[in-house]
């Protein structure tokens, strides 16, 4: 390992555990509701087209304000903007365990999507201002196997908390929401003092080893212009976006429907947590290990792809009932696709934008992507209640999985006319 390697990994060893962690207990706060959903949806009278929409309009929130919350990051800075976004996702949060009606379900779900839109675009933003462009593949994925660990731990946390049904003449479903909730308002006291708005920022850094962050990221700045415009504008974002909204189809509609599609095969609920822990648990590894592969080899578009095919084929697979266990082999297989292709396709918008144009384009991929993260599971609830099974929906999400690789194969053809980083950066 060379000296600069060093420093490098010195600031990945100091901030992205607690980004992580702090990832982690978003993604549990948004897609807890999947686990909720075992026994609210029976309690509310919702039916599988509403929580569909009620899961899905999460993301319409989220997707309005990516963009403008990416540039007040970057006006005002990390530390503050963190600070100010866990407070307000952690109150939102546990208010969904005082809903009552399909329309008290819609109104807190976009409002936490609101709060939340900052946090996950701007953590992207935040990557770029420590690491050089040819390593963000392999720190984007570190940080996000926080979205796989969240099943994981996420399921039988929620599936355990369901069994505090009646403590306080509150339903199981109505704990999940308030304990969960918690822990992010706590951290956002936290963030305060471990994450710096930048290098110079950093305390726990020499002085020669931020010269040697500031010019590494400026050797390998990429080129173009820095202004807002320039990425509204750019067609490799838009196409990105496209991709990514594609895949957030594929994505969420699979995500927050497994602990249901789990419950059918029938399952306690408690079981339930644990099974679909499992069919999550190799994502992790996953992650890591295509993200390191795609740093190594200085290549992102065929690293994103060829998962997601994978992940198609064993979606696909999941709707042929051979047996249970072929089915949560299947469902195993996709979501391992699933995952191994986040580090690639995510950090690609910051392989060629810098500056305003960072924090726009990636809030443009993210807007984009978020949209998808709507219609994924408002269409599986739709098409669930249709044909009173899972496997019309399954089969919708594969396709979904096939047209993001199709794109991202598109998209690599237009950034190649472009390269990313020079070869020695790599």
């Amino acid at each position: 390992m060379t000296a600069q390697d060093r420093v490098f990994a010195k600031c990945a060893w100091r901030l992205i555990p607690f980004m992580g962690l702090l990832y982690l207990i978003n993604y549990i706060d948004r897609t807890n509701v999947g686990f909720a959903a075992l026994t609210m949806n029976a309690d509310l009278d919702l039916s599988p087209a509403v929580f569909g929409f009620g899961a899905g309009i999460f993301y319409v929130g989220y997707a309005l304000c990516q963009v403008p919350a990416n540039l007040i990051l970057e006006r005002i800075g990390a530390r503050r903007w963190v600070f100010c976004i866990l407070v307000t996702w952690g109150l939102l949060s546990a208010s969904n365990a005082f809903v009552e009606t399909p329309a008290g379900f819609y109104a807190v779900r976009f409002f936490l999507g609101v709060a939340e839109a900052g946090f996950f675009p701007g953590m992207l933003l935040y990557l770029t201002y420590w690491f050089p462009r040819s390593q963000l593949p392999r720190f984007t994925s570190n940080f996000m196997i926080a979205i796989p660990v969240s099943f994981v731990i996420g399921g039988p946390l929620a599936t355990s908390i369901l069994e505090l049904d009646g403590v306080a003449g509150l339903r199981g479903w109505q704990w999940v929401f308030l304990i969960e909730g918690v822990p992010a308002s706590l951290l956002a006291f936290a963030a305060l003092k471990l994450l710096p708005d930048g290098p110079q920022a950093a305390t726990w850094l020499t002085d020669e080893e931020k010269k040697t962050i500031a010019a590494r990221l400026v050797a390998e700045e990429p080129r173009g212009d820095s202004n807002l415009w320039s990425a509204l504008i750019d067609p490799r974002v838009i196409i990105l976006g496209l991709a990514n909204l594609t895949y957030q189809v594929a994505g969420l509609g699979a995500g927050l429907w497994m602990p249901q599609i789990v419950q059918a095969m029938g399952f306690s609920n408690r079981a339930t947590g644990f099974v679909t822990a499992l069919i999550f648990v190799a994502g992790a590894g996953a992650m890591f290990l295509c993200g390191r592969s795609s740093t190594s080899r200085g290549e992102r578009i065929w690293h994103a792809a060829i998962p997601l095919l994978f992940a198609a084929l064993g979606f696909a697979a999941a709707t042929i009932e051979f047996s249970y266990l072929y089915v949560l082999v299947a469902l195993a297989f996709g979501a391992t696709g699933l995952f191994a292709a986040l580090g690639p396709l995510f950090s690609l918008p910051s392989s060629f934008l810098r500056g305003t144009a960072a924090a726009g384009g990636i809030g443009v991929f993210n807007t984009l992507g978020n949209l998808g993260a709507f219609l994924g599971p408002t269409l599986v609830g739709v098409l669930t209640q249709g044909s009173g099974d899972y496997g019309a929906g399954l089969m919708f999400v594969a396709v979904a999985f096939v047209l993001s690789a199709l794109i991202i194969l598109a998209a690599g053809r237009m950034i190649a006319a472009r390269p990313l980083i020079t070869k020695q950066a790599a």
